[in-house]
């Protein structure tokens, strides 16, 4: 009975911590519980699946903080919304990359701007978005490697396992990485856990990380984690980006570019 009444209080401690912070780490509830994290991740289920908090990696989420950002919008919407936004971060992205590069392009409504902003040059584009293949297929200069797997048809991209194998033996100079979500203190989120699995591949393998997204994604909160902000290099956004993003690229110490 004791080890019951221990296991409700300390999940009413989870709760009013996650409430007060607005995230918890499984590592760090296990050191202040003095349990296991396996302990701690059963208590993490069972107040996800009432409603208390969303689980993410690593740890939770408030259940509030996530709000609407925990569904997915349709992906036509996402392809014409901040369209003119997505085309210059796109046409700035471009300029970065020179002949002879190799650079993975993530999928995205920012990345098919990237690849229809590509000169037709010396370049090897890794890639797992359908619509990004499609855009850099007429550039006949550019090597492209698309890695399998399943495709997920509500964001016409590849994932599985396939996918994330395909990059063990792959090296690049750049990733441009796209987000769904951007948050100071949780980091670069997305909506699906494969693409969440795959993103973090790809910042393995690469030498430089650069975050391609409009400013509407600032602030928004997604249920699994990529990275945090201090694993970027470089941010490129639009002229909309709020103050705090531009106090946060000296903070952290990566190099932000408004297009």
């Amino acid at each position: 009975m004791a080890a019951t009444r221990d296991t409700s209080q300390r999940r009413l401690q989870i709760s009013e911590l996650v409430r007060q912070h607005g995230s918890v780490q499984v590592t760090a509830l296990a050191r202040r519980f003095g349990v296991s994290m396996q302990t701690v991740r059963k208590d993490l289920r069972y107040l996800a699946e009432r409603g208390v908090m969303a689980r993410a990696y690593g740890g939770a989420i408030d259940s509030h903080v996530v709000g609407g950002a925990m569904s997915e919008p349709p992906y036509e919407a996402k392809r014409t919304s901040h369209l003119d936004e997505k085309r210059r971060i796109g046409l700035r992205a471009a300029t970065l990359v020179k002949a002879g590069d190799t650079i993975a392009i993530d999928s995205g409504t920012t990345a098919i701007q990237l690849a229809e902003a590509l000169p037709n040059i010396d370049v090897t584009v890794v890639t797992n978005d359908f619509n990004v293949l499609a855009a850099l297929t007429p550039k006949n200069n550019i090597r492209i490697v698309m890695l399998g797997g399943e495709l997920r048809r509500k964001n016409m991209a590849f994932y599985g396992g396939l996918t994330v194998e395909a990059l063990d033996a792959l090296h690049v100079d750049r990733l441009f990485l796209g987000v769904d979500g951007f948050d100071l203190e949780r980091g670069i989120t997305t909506h699906y856990e494969p693409e969440a699995m795959l993103n973090r591949k790809m910042v393995e393998a690469a030498r430089v990380v650069v975050a391609i997204t409009d400013s509407s994604k600032f602030g928004t909160v997604c249920l699994h984690r990529i990275i945090p902000v201090t694993d970027l290099d470089t941010l490129i956004t639009d002229t909309g980006a709020p103050e705090d993003i531009r106090a946060a690229s000296q903070q952290f110490g990566f190099e932000l570019l408004l297009a």
